[in-house]
């Protein structure tokens, strides 16, 4: 049932998916090109993946908003329960997508200084993007994509602009903020993704809860 109601999302996405994957290739190449830091293939990744994911879950709301698509699903076999799964999954399928395709840009763009990512930073990609979404979701969930839509679009498209800024302003003033945990380097490293899973599981049990008592 789950994997249909992704499938579904993905159909639903069709018109910009191939827009978008080929994005994923070429957008941090050239935002590592124009940022010209240390660390600039993290926030290479960081910044496509948030746009990929938003743009295709954005268009996806939209299109259900406009057909009332949640409430027809919950006239099927599919439970309300699934529906607000299928959402964290679909997120989860694009990111391991964006991830794949980086290792191809990071590939490409080499004589750009673009690198492929250790796993401790895919870890918190995917907790930046777990924080978004696990707030997005049940906001969304709650007052619909009409009231909500300008906040997050607002939040990822002045990300560019603000993230390379506040690691700029980060760097200058030399604060090192480590966390010694009790616990060996190979753990540590898988703690982001963790943390991750925690907070989408948490924002997934609010979701539903909020869907199952919603009124379609």
């Amino acid at each position: 049932m789950l994997f249909h109601l992704v499938k579904k999302d993905l159909i639903l996405a069709k018109k910009y998916l191939l827009v978008m994957l080929i994005f994923a290739i070429v957008a941090p190449i050239f935002i590592n090109s124009k940022l010209g830091l240390s660390n600039g293939s993290f926030i290479s990744f960081l910044i496509t993946v948030l746009f990929v994911e938003y743009i295709l879950f954005n268009m996806i709301s939209l299109q259900e908003d406009k057909y009332r698509g949640s409430a027809l699903l919950c006239i099927t076999p599919h439970t309300r329960n699934g529906v607000i799964k299928a959402k964290y999954v679909f997120i989860l399928v694009i990111f391991i997508a964006c991830f794949l395709l980086y290792n191809l840009a990071a590939a490409i763009g080499a004589s750009y200084g673009l690198t492929r990512l250790s796993i401790y930073s895919v870890g918190v990609a995917l907790l930046i993007i777990s924080i978004f979404f696990g707030l997005l979701i049940p906001v969304q969930t709650k007052f619909g994509y009409e009231k909500t839509k300008y906040i997050f679009f607002i939040t990822v498209f002045l990300t560019p602009f603000i993230l390379p800024t506040i690691i700029e302003w980060y760097k200058s003033i030399d604060i090192n903020i480590n966390f010694n945990l009790p616990i060996p380097q190979s753990i540590k490293v898988w703690v982001p993704f963790v943390i991750a899973v925690l907070i989408a599981s948490i924002s997934m049990v609010i979701s539903i809860r909020i869907f199952s008592k919603k009124n379609l």
